[in-house]
């Protein structure tokens, strides 16, 4: 077992762990998750790292090692446990009996910061509904008072329901009014999108890890006040505005016209399924945009793990295919001998190479060079890179 343990004190002391299965993406130092667990207003104490071939099916982590973390747990004064990997309903409760604290994971934490972050009306149902469905897994975990309860009045004799089958079946009912108030919520952002593409509007999607600066590119570039700070997730809800590219040359001449520009929740290791599925109406910018401007964290030592795990969620929610441009942000962080050689070049992405801009957007370093890029592909329509193919049964540009 490695720990590190800091002395500062805090309301909410939280061991982390971490278990290495033999993936090579293995947070060793559970960076991230500390990162997470301080976003979530905790204070990591401890981090506790071991390797396993296989997950324990009782306790995840096997019994030996549960101790040597409970015994770490009463020395520090820790109140809860964190996994960096998600846990089954079963091994929670069992590791929650054995250590006698709460016990949490990854999951559950992203869905906790997702919660203090919503802020639109769209974004809480979205929360709401993911959180909902996380719960209706695990309400084994709370309950022990599952004795049977008696009919009600009326009722000749014979059992009641369990607790355990109201409250199934009540976060059911919260399931299905949330899903229709989102589907709701999803025709008027289908509606919007139809009034734009009539409106002969090119749209332009901000995606990226989290962290990274979408939203403080996003306002450099808009002169926009989206929320801005230094902490994963930092904001939720999806902002629209204009982007005026004036004389930017493309292949017809001078672009002189508006985009619309979408600034979109950040991805991160991991993102739990069922907030992709909730947050599906407000990823749907990123699906049915022009262009995908991908920004990543040029000063993040694990920023090609991170392209990788954008590209796996725009896979997932059908936005593979949208054409790309790579924005390398926070070059501001970068020492000078680390600097690119040039400015804009291309990377590769599954076989692609990409459009690729080096830019600060704290100091401004890069912009223009990126609105000139911008230009040309806005006036170019879907070309992204390479000759477009035309699809005649669809009459779409393809890549």
């Amino acid at each position: 077992m490695s720990s590190n343990v800091s002395q500062e004190s805090t309301a909410a002391p939280t061991i982390l762990v971490g278990v290495d299965f033999g993936s090579p993406n293995f947070d060793s130092g559970l960076e991230e998750l500390g990162l997470l667990a301080q976003t979530a207003g905790m204070h990591p104490l401890a981090r506790v790292t071991c390797k396993r071939k296989a997950p324990d099916a009782a306790l995840f982590i096997g019994s030996g090692k549960a101790d040597e973390i409970k015994l770490l747990a009463e020395m520090h004064g820790a109140t809860e446990i964190l996994f960096d990997q998600s846990l089954s309903p079963a091994q929670q409760r069992n590791l929650e009996k054995h250590m006698g604290v709460a016990v949490n994971d990854r999951t559950l934490l992203i869905l906790e910061i997702f919660a203090q972050r919503a802020r639109s009306h769209e974004g809480k149902l979205q929360v709401e509904l993911a959180r909902l469905q996380y719960v209706s897994t695990r309400l084994v975990r709370r309950w022990s008072h599952l004795e049977r309860q008696t009919g009600g009045a009326g009722v000749r004799g014979g059992p009641g329901e369990k607790q355990i089958e109201l409250d199934r079946r009540m976060i059911g009912e919260a399931i299905k009014r949330t899903k229709e108030r989102l589907h709701k919520v999803k025709r008027q952002r289908s509606t919007q999108r139809r009034q734009r593409d009539r409106r002969g509007a090119f749209g332009i999607s901000l995606v990226g890890y989290t962290n990274a600066g979408k939203s403080t590119l996003f306002n450099a570039l808009v002169k926009a006040r989206a929320y801005t700070a230094d902490q994963l997730f930092a904001t939720l809800d999806t902002t629209t505005r204009q982007l005026y590219l004036a004389g930017a040359e493309g292949p017809n001449g001078a672009v002189g016209r508006s985009v619309s520009l979408s600034d979109t929740v950040g991805f991160i290791r991991d993102l739990p399924h069922g907030l992709i599925d909730a947050f599906r109406a407000t990823l749907e910018e990123a699906a049915e945009a022009d262009l995908l401007m991908h920004i990543v964290d040029a000063a993040n030592p694990a920023f090609v793990e991170q392209i990788a795990e954008v590209q796996n969620v725009l896979a997932e929610i059908g936005a593979a295919d949208v054409p790309q441009v790579l924005v390398f942000n926070k070059i501001d962080a970068l020492e000078k001998d680390r600097w690119p050689l040039q400015m804009v070049d291309t990377f590769e992405i599954d076989g692609l190479n990409i459009p690729r801009i080096f830019v600060s957007a704290r100091t401004g370093e890069g912009l223009p060079a990126l609105r000139q890029q911008l230009g040309h592909m806005a006036a170019a329509g879907r070309q992204q890179g390479a000759e477009p193919n035309e699809d005649p049964a669809q009459g779409k540009v393809i890549v």
